[in-house]
């Protein structure tokens, strides 16, 4: 239950750390993102903690893969200053890489990282668990898809247009974004 209350609060704060960003700017919220992590973070441990203890380490091979993934698409395919420290001024979208891609592809890497850490702890509860996050993760990106970023980008709207959301294009380049 522990591990729910932490999700659930990490995604909390993760939500209103765009809005204050982008509507607010209040100084103490800044470090809800790095809390919202924090949490996150904590329940990995537990859950890899759990799956060792369980003896079903198959799947935390795939699953450090799958957030070796999450951690350079969020913290190096993107500039940290610009992205983490800077004001939600209307600078600029990153069209680097990934992001040239697809508007939020670290959806994917999270998403396999949690699940092959739900499949590694053996029961349906943690499972369940770690779809949860993977469904708030969604949401998180939709949040930040359709309110949060169209204000905190000067090109988002074009971005939108021109990148789709979650599925990758199979080429940089133009064509229609589809709205997946």
């Amino acid at each position: 239950m522990g591990e729910w209350i932490a999700g659930l609060a990490a995604f909390g704060l993760y939500f209103l750390y765009d809005w204050n960003r982008v509507y607010r700017k209040n100084g103490w919220m800044k470090p809800f993102f790095a809390a919202g992590s924090l949490l996150l973070a904590w329940v990995g441990l537990r859950l890899i903690l759990s799956a060792w203890a369980a003896g079903e380490r198959l799947w935390l091979a795939p699953a450090i893969m799958f957030l070796a993934g999450l951690i350079h698409t969020l913290f190096f395919a993107l500039p940290f200053d610009d992205t983490y420290r800077r004001e939600a001024d209307g600078h600029k979208v990153c069209r680097a890489g990934a992001y040239g891609r697809c508007r939020h592809p670290g959806i994917w890497w999270f998403f396999g990282c949690f699940t092959c850490l739900g499949l590694a702890c053996g029961g349906w509860d943690r499972l369940l668990l770690c779809l949860g996050l993977s469904a708030l993760n969604l949401g998180y990106a939709w949040y930040q898809d359709r309110l949060i970023f169209v204000k905190e980008f000067s090109d988002y709207e074009d971005y939108r247009k021109t990148v789709p959301f979650l599925i990758p294009k199979m080429r940089k380049g133009g064509g229609a974004a589809d709205d997946l």
